[in-house]
């Protein structure tokens, strides 16, 4: 089994930055990708950023191209994703995403960003 902490959700004002980070930990943890994905009132959860655990590489969504930054650490089973210039149409609850090499999938409980107008 594997378990997913996130941290570094809150309020900022249109164009700041947060920072979100997500550690894993489980005795089987072996990921294949880790990511995340947003899910505002009212719509469905969608796809933010993910890094392939080995080859470090990263895909973004459209939405946050050039403003998010996707990011891991390996010796803490850790992802982080740098948000820059916050829009108010990022508010959402953000969810850590975990593929491992066997192909499960896991989900964090969520951390709310509010960006404030």
């Amino acid at each position: 089994q594997v378990q997913l902490v996130e941290s570094g959700g809150g309020l900022v004002q249109a164009g700041g930055s947060l920072r979100l980070s997500c550690a894993a930990s489980g005795i089987t943890f072996r990921p294949y990708s880790m990511g995340w994905f947003r899910q505002a009132p009212g719509k469905e959860r969608e796809f933010i950023a993910t890094i392939n655990w080995s080859r470090s590489t990263t895909n973004y969504a459209d939405s946050v191209k050039g403003r998010f930054t996707i990011s891991k650490d390996n010796a803490k089973n850790t992802v982080y994703l740098q948000m820059n210039s916050l829009k108010p149409e990022d508010t959402a609850v953000y969810y850590c995403h975990v593929v491992t090499l066997g192909r499960s999938e896991y989900w964090g409980q969520g951390t709310q960003v509010t960006v404030s107008s």
